[in-house]
């Protein structure tokens, strides 16, 4: 990935301070940042060491462990074999695993932590360090609970995502060969994998008191990798932003990830400032949505935010164990680029003149309401004035006598022409509400 011109000197300097502070403040070993903007890297930074004696700093190409980041590979997996026809996202685990008592378990539950499996693989993976293959992982299955019932409240669960990597080797093969050649490879991520590179950053948890740093082990996470086992780096990980952001349709759909950064399930019932999509979390920040993930694993902490309207995001790599937030960071980084360089808007051009278009244009009611039929960039648009973004509606011509509504409001639903017998246009059905020229009470319709 290639650096764009350099960014402002005010904001390079914020974005340092910002990271040098979290350092501190954090008491970690290293941090490593870099910033995103429309598909590059423009900017990054390592403050303090990636390995300690001797002290070596981190470099864009280090290697930290990303932890659960590696959920949203997973997901975007799942997603392509859907959108392949391959499996279904409402299929039960049953599917592929038949002989659990959590059979009944689905796909899309398990990608948005609404299935209310435990947290957890059966036993206590995080004291023994000695995670299952795929065989003890089956075999345990049914010691696990499913201690919620579906959607009754976001319930974080490895297990689920340990479970999706078995669907994925049921249905494709090997998780790490389908991951390296379906997402890595074509996004260019050489040096991201489940096998670390000699010169990895170390990872330490720190003494609260003391401040002295003590190495973590790493072990292999066997099956349970999909959850968490990949090793990334600063340049890989913007790589993978700028897809986030900017969908290659060579390797997803624009639409499919869309679909996966739409949130299913709310994180915080009270504040209603953090959502849970089909492997995405998203987080409101005032009146921006950035998408992403955190990552945990012992001796590291990792972040990754993405504004996908703007096209900005951050990565934020620690190596340390606990005290340090770099999803919160990589947010602040990314919101601080956000207001600094706002995205420009693209000049306003004329409409090409549709005749097909023309009558259906102009003001309507429904219910009372007015409506507004306008065409934005070719495509015809239903508005309610003032309404905001709630009250406007994108449609796509379904055939000679109906458009589908593809965006906005009642999204899915059918506008319907209606003639009278001289093929004049004489009323709409929006999702069966008729749409009138006049104001009518539903008495006069």
């Amino acid at each position: 990935m290639s650096s764009a011109p350099a960014l402002p000197e005010p904001l390079v300097r914020d974005l340092e301070r910002r990271v040098r502070s979290a350092q501190r403040e954090w008491r970690v070993p290293g941090v490593s940042a870099g910033v995103v903007r429309e598909g590059r890297l423009v900017w990054s930074t390592h403050v303090g060491s990636a390995r300690l004696d001797p002290a070596k700093p981190g470099t864009d190409d280090t290697q930290f462990m990303i932890g659960s980041i590696t959920k949203t590979f997973t997901a975007l997996l799942v997603l392509m074999l859907r959108d392949e026809g391959k499996l279904d996202l409402d299929a039960p685990l049953g599917t592929w695993l038949p002989r659990t008592k959590h059979a009944p378990v689905t796909v899309r539950q398990m990608l948005a932590h609404a299935s209310g499996l435990q947290r957890e693989p059966a036993g206590y993976l995080w004291e023994s360090l000695e995670a299952p293959d795929a065989a003890r992982l089956r075999r345990e299955l049914d010691e696990a609970e499913r201690v919620l019932g579906p959607h009754v409240a976001f319930h974080y669960s490895n297990l689920a995502y340990a479970l999706l990597g078995q669907v994925v080797e049921e249905v494709e093969g090997p998780w790490e060969k389908v991951v390296t050649q379906r997402i890595l490879k074509p996004l260019g991520m050489s040096r991201t994998g489940l096998t670390p590179a000699k010169d990895r950053a170390i990872g330490y948890q720190v003494h609260p008191f003391a401040g002295t740093a003590t190495q973590e082990p790493v072990f292999d996470l066997k099956a349970t990798a999909p959850l968490g086992g990949l090793w990334s780096t600063i340049a890989d990980l913007a790589r993978y932003a700028a897809f986030v952001a900017d969908p290659d349709p060579a390797v997803l759909a624009p639409e499919t990830v869309a679909e996966m950064c739409r949130p299913l399930i709310m994180v915080d019932t009270d504040a209603w400032t953090r959502a849970y999509g089909l492997g995405f979390d998203t987080t409101r920040r005032g009146e921006r949505l950035l998408v992403g993930h955190g990552g945990a694993m012992p001796g590291f902490l990792t972040g990754l935010k993405v504004h996908r309207a703007d096209k900005v995001g951050a990565v934020v790599s620690a190596n340390g164990s606990s005290r340090a937030e770099p999803s919160t960071l990589a947010a602040d980084l990314a919101v601080a680029v956000l207001d600094a360089l706002p995205a420009l808007p693209e000049p306003w051009v004329p409409e090409r003149r549709d005749e097909d278009l023309e009558e259906l244009l102009g003001i309507w009611w429904s219910e009372g309401e007015e409506l507004r039929l306008e065409v934005r960039e070719g495509d015809l648009w239903m508005v309610v004035p003032g309404g905001g973004p709630l009250g406007e509606t994108r449609f796509v011509r379904e055939s000679d006598v109906a458009f589908r509504a593809v965006e906005g409001r009642e999204r899915g639903e059918l506008l319907e022409i209606v003639r009278d017998e001289e093929g004049d246009l004489r009323k709409l059905y929006f999702a069966t509400y008729a749409v009138t020229r006049a104001p009518l009470a539903f008495a006069d319709l």
